[in-house]
């Protein structure tokens, strides 16, 4: 598969996996701010790594994706319903801490801009 085809499929099953992930029931993944920060398909597409993130921070991430981890049939069940994929992937949740280290990130330069 071309890599852009790559790229297209994994930014489609990105949107999917957020618009499944706010109808969840699972307290873990409810009332969270989750975000989806990316998603790495394999060349196959037979394999899908979906990379979550919470404003509270690591510790929140990770029950999270215990939670989106009890539920990974139902999400990739609705991900290959809504995108009539050939072969839908096998998703893996991981949980990052990419808006938490951005949060730290801004937080620094405001400090560096009030020493100004």
């Amino acid at each position: 598969m071309a890599g852009y085809r790559i790229d297209r499929v994994s930014e489609d099953i990105k949107r999917e996996i957020i618009a499944v992930i706010r109808e969840l029931k699972d307290p873990r993944v409810m009332d969270k701010m989750l975000t989806v920060v990316r998603v790495e398909v394999s060349s196959d597409a037979s394999y899908a790594k979906v990379y979550i993130s919470a404003m509270e921070g690591l510790d929140v991430a990770k029950e999270a994706v215990k939670g989106l981890k009890s539920a990974t049939g139902y999400i990739r069940r609705e991900v290959g319903k809504r995108l009539h994929l050939r072969k839908t992937p096998e998703l893996s949740f991981v949980a990052d801490d990419s808006i938490e280290h951005g949060m730290h990130i801004v937080k620094i330069m405001d400090d560096l801009r009030t020493e100004d």
